[in-house]
């Protein structure tokens, strides 16, 4: 039960951090999600790092690593955030945007743990 309740508290932490930057970030001129695209490769760092402290001499207890991991990382993103802008950008017919938003998030989200992870070895 403390599990859960760690992964729900990080989680709620997460999800108000990433309507925050959503909030103030994310284009209502130019429609571009910066807010999510940015929360989505901060997260991956931040889990970067935080599951490289983990695994490196057992430096977070499983507890933090719950609460910081599952719960916060995994409310600071979100894939379905990107999934629904992708949706928008097609149906509005902006391939240009969808390619370059997709392909991005991709990209440096797989980018930002490797470096977390290098990081955190260094």
């Amino acid at each position: 039960m403390k599990q859960l309740l760690l992964v729900f508290m990080g989680g709620g932490f997460g999800s108000i951090a990433r309507f925050l930057l959503s909030k103030y970030f994310n284009s209502t001129t130019s429609g571009i999600p910066y807010g999510t695209f940015f929360a989505n490769v901060l997260g991956s760092l931040l889990i970067g790092l935080i599951l490289g402290l983990a695994v490196k001499n057992d430096t977070l207890t499983q507890n933090q690593t719950l609460f910081l991991a599952t719960g916060f990382c995994g409310g600071f993103t979100t894939f379905s955030t990107f999934a629904y802008e992708n949706h928008v950008f097609l149906k509005a017919g902006d391939f240009t945007s969808f390619f370059l938003y997709t392909i991005g998030s991709f990209a440096l989200g797989f980018a930002a743990v490797f470096l977390g992870m290098y990081l955190v070895k260094a």
